[in-house]
C-alpha cells in the first residue's frame, strides 16, 4: 500500500515548518507530501487547530511542529 501524507495548514510559519520537516523525515522513501491549505478540506478532517499531519487519511497530530523524527516515528517506518 502506498503511503500518503498530507499537511494541513493555513501557511503560517508553523504550517510551512511542520511541512518542510515531513518533507526531510520522508526523503529517499519515495512518500510523496501534499500541502493542504483548503479549509473545506481541512474541516472534513475534523482538525481544530493547525498546523495538522494525515497520514493514510488519518489525523495523527494537530497543533504541533513536529521534528522529523517524530513525524518518522508516526509514519512507522
Amino acid at each position: 500500500m502506498k503511503t500518503t501524507i498530507k499537511v494541513l495548514g493555513s501557511g503560517c510559519k508553523a504550517c510551512h515548518q511542520l511541512y518542510d520537516n515531513t518533507v526531510k523525515a520522508v526523503e529517499g522513501m519515495g512518500i510523496e507530501v501534499e500541502y493542504v491549505t483548503d479549509l473545506q478540506k481541512i474541516m472534513e478532517y475534523g482538525v481544530m487547530s493547525m498546523p495538522a499531519l494525515v497520514v493514510n487519511e488519518n489525523l495523527v497530530s494537530s497543533g504541533k511542529t513536529l521534528k522529523p523524527a517524530e513525524i518518522m516515528k508516526l509514519i512507522g517506518k
